[in-house]
């Protein structure tokens, strides 16, 4: 999965949102979205609100004062009713403060980068925040073998792309989470194939 794996430290994988090529056409960057996703936002949101409105339902409950807008918790027994509504009200924020902290840190995004004119490849990540929140892999394009394009169908479908290095395992290079259309991963991939001068496999 590593070419020449270097994790910097600091404080603070997977299809490309954008693809940029300059500098005479020799510098292919490839922009990585990670957790700001829109679907991210959705669920973090509703998550948020629905985990909000039980928790001053059971609050309601106990202290017999209405705080939400469309109902009357008030008429609640708080044993067992207010105090079961309370506990998924935070266990749902808890959940939401995590979603909402993903997104922040923009775990998964970053970049692929593949310059002809130093010969090198940098594949860069943001994670989660510790000695490994700057993952950084930096190889040779010389020893690139192939981009390999993986599809799996089901339940749990994946669609993503892979370089594949010499003595190395193969190196994903798209988004996790939203499998890409089979068009826009054919297209990515044979662009990247053409760039690096490789061939294409998995078709």
């Amino acid at each position: 999965m590593y070419v020449t794996a270097s994790i910097s430290r600091g404080n603070g994988s997977s299809m490309t949102a954008s693809t940029t090529i300059n500098k005479g056409d020799r510098l292919l960057h490839q922009n990585v979205l990670g957790s700001r996703r829109f679907s991210n936002y959705c669920w973090a949101t509703i998550v948020t609100l629905g985990a909000s409105g039980f928790l001053l339902a059971g609050i309601s409950s106990y202290l017999k004062v209405n705080l939400l807008i469309v109902s009357d918790p008030t008429q609640l027994v708080f044993v067992p009713q207010g105090l079961v509504m309370g506990l998924y009200g935070t266990a749902g924020l808890l959940l939401a403060t995590y979603l909402w902290l993903v997104i922040l840190w923009d775990v998964g995004g970053g970049y692929n980068e593949f310059d002809q004119e130093t010969g090198t490849i940098k594949i860069f990540r943001w994670g989660f925040p510790g000695k490994n929140r700057r993952i950084e892999i930096d190889g040779r394009i010389e020893d690139v073998q192939s981009v390999r394009i993986t599809v799996k169908e089901g339940l749990n479908p994946l669609r993503a792309l892979y370089l594949r290095i010499k003595g190395r395992r193969d190196i994903p290079l798209t988004r996790v989470g939203q499998p890409l259309s089979l068009t826009e991963l054919e297209t990515e991939g044979a662009k990247l194939a053409r760039f690096l001068g490789v061939s294409l496999e998995g078709l």
